[in-house]
């Protein structure tokens, strides 16, 4: 008897397990994040790093700050602060640098992402 395959489907990739750190922030996004979290009295908090869905390239960039990790996190630290971040995110963020600038055009964190095809002019949006 002969075996016989199905045909592959496309879907969208499975989340692996991600390297320890592999999400950096420079020393001024930490002392940023620091500053925000002492202005905002959230001693013990983390931070949320995700991609969603938007912006002008089709994804964006996500922080917020997170009491505790959801179910299925990945709880990464970094001189002190823990990120949260979800697995299907972690797929597109692996080797981010989140650093924190101040031009022109406003201040805020921008990340550099290795993998991104393209980057919007604003650092905030991307597409993989």
């Amino acid at each position: 008897m002969e075996a016989t395959t199905q045909p592959q489907t496309a879907s969208a990739p499975v989340p692996a397990e991600p390297e320890q750190n592999f999400i950096l922030l420079t020393d001024k996004a930490v002392e940023m994040v620091r500053s925000a979290m002492s202005q905002e009295n959230l001693e013990g908090y983390g931070i949320r790093v995700g991609v969603v869905g938007g912006g002008c390239s089709g994804f964006q960039y996500s922080m917020d700050f997170e009491k505790e990790p959801k179910d299925g996190d990945f709880a990464l630290k970094q001189d002190g602060l823990t990120l949260y971040v979800d697995p299907m995110s972690s797929m597109y963020l692996q080797g981010v640098t989140i650093d924190y600038v101040a031009g022109l055009q406003g201040a805020g964190f921008k990340f550099n992402n290795p993998n991104a095809r393209n980057t919007c002019g604003c650092g905030q949006s991307f597409s993989y």
